[in-house]
């Protein structure tokens, strides 16, 4: 039999194959960028006005994001438990404003407070999950449910009344139960965003001179291979343009360039960030990734899965609810029993639309989600009612946007899954057809 393997005559198989392979893989956030592209178009939004509105959103929604990024390397899915550490970040702010701590010392103490109860309630979690090995999804989205309750409970039955609190700007008139919207001015509102503000050049100079510090860190911890040379040059070059950009804007007459950017918010977020990158190359990092890889494998090589899985969803928690405590100081205002509500469904929806999965997860596609999310959350009202002709059906189109984005993006993963699944076998196939 000959055994000479066999030559591909066709060069540019190989390039399709992989285009094809990408388009796969980043299918779902290619629609949402093409969706954003003519919905911005269609809407004829103002640069000035959109930009500081995505601006504002991803400074007050990206913390939140990035929780979900660790119970992923553990193989835990998305936690749509999220929602636990939200109710707990709202708890600690009602009693701060209640104690009357503004500004940044709010916040600080905001975020002290509710790190204990976070890790309290992200045990329970982690514990229930435990017992539920496989399903941990659909657990933490009927769990929230069940928290929900319990927080409803306790603030509309408890507080004033067994839970003693004399503040007539937070009670009800009845002396029980905390009012339906919260006005944090006065209080914590903008505690950390007003901590520094920077102009979008100005910001725009720092993150470009941090993005080539950071690459050129990494270059030279590295082995210094071709490819890891390769990306030092393009990233040096992408900060190289965005300096050069940041300086054409500072000396326009663009409005963009007066943009005022959170920085104190940011500095939290860019911490996060590196605090993820170096948590994973850490021992308790390396033995979550090897739990989401095959929790039997991990348990044989002696690593307690249980315990690493509960760690994982307890450290999810506490930076949830650090995120919402940034969430609710943005925005100024909240209601007491509905701004937790969507945490985890927009979040979710976000890190899936920069092009997560159940089982991988990255900082580039939680902030890449982020944007993309809260990019067609603005312009599309705006395109809704220019495509209809009626003010009202722009609410409705944000609505849709909203609530079906799961469902796209989930069902499009799960294609997407069985796509590769069905590659798989066929370069198999290939491979065997080679051998024979």
């Amino acid at each position: 039999m000959d055994k000479t393997p066999k030559i591909d005559l066709d060069p540019g198989y190989d390039f399709k194959r992989k285009a094809k392979s990408f388009f796969t893989n980043n299918m779902v956030t290619i629609m949402f960028i093409v969706l954003s592209l003519l919905a911005f178009q269609v809407s004829g939004m103002n640069s000035h006005l959109y930009f500081s509105d995505i601006v504002s959103r991803m400074s007050r929604n990206s913390f939140t994001v990035l929780s979900l990024i660790i119970p992923v390397i553990a193989g835990m899915g998305l936690n749509f438990s999220i929602i636990v550490g939200a109710m707990a970040a709202q708890a600690i702010i009602i009693y701060v404003t209640h104690w009357g701590v503004p500004g940044f010392a709010g916040i600080m103490l905001c975020v002290v407070l509710v790190a204990p109860l976070s890790i309290l309630l992200g045990y329970l979690t982690g514990n229930l999950f435990n017992r539920v090995k496989g399903q941990e999804m659909i657990t933490g989205l009927i769990f929230g449910y069940f928290a929900m309750g319990v927080y409803t409970f306790i603030f509309l039955q408890l507080v004033g009344g067994i839970l003693p609190m004399d503040n007539e700007v937070l009670v009800l008139s009845s002396g029980v139960g905390i009012r339906t919207t919260i006005d944090l001015t006065g209080g914590i509102r903008y505690g950390l965003d007003d901590l520094l503000r920077l102009p979008l050049p100005i910001m725009m100079i720092i993150a470009g001179a941090i993005g080539a510090l950071y690459q050129l860190f990494v270059f030279l911890k590295s082995d210094r291979y071709k490819s890891e040379r390769l990306n030092l040059v393009v990233w040096l070059l992408i900060s190289i343009l965005v300096v050069v950009l940041a300086v054409v804007l500072m000396n326009s007459s663009s409005p963009l360039r007066n943009i005022s950017i959170p920085a104190a918010t940011w500095m939290a977020i860019i911490a996060l960030c590196f605090f993820l990158v170096f948590f994973t190359k850490t021992k308790l990092g390396q033995d979550m990734r090897s739990v989401g890889q095959d929790r039997h494998v991990a348990a044989v090589s002696g690593i307690n899965v249980d315990r690493v899985r509960v760690i994982a969803i307890i450290m999810s928690t506490v930076l949830a609810s650090w995120g919402h405590i940034i969430f609710l100081q943005n925005m100024g205002a909240w209601s007491t029993y509905g701004s937790h509500m969507q945490i985890g469904f927009y979040a979710i929806a976000a890190i899936l639309i920069g092009g997560a999965t159940v089982s991988k997860a990255t900082i580039g596609q939680a902030l890449l989600g982020v944007f993309l999310f809260h990019t067609l959350f603005i312009v599309a009202p705006a395109a809704g009612r220019e495509i209809i002709g009626d003010a009202q059906a722009g609410e409705y189109f944000r609505v849709f946007v909203a609530y079906g984005v799961i469902g796209v993006t989930l069902a499009m993963h799960a294609w997407k899954t069985r796509l590769q699944s069905m590659q798989k076998i066929k370069d198999l196939k290939e491979k065997e057809d080679l051998a024979g």
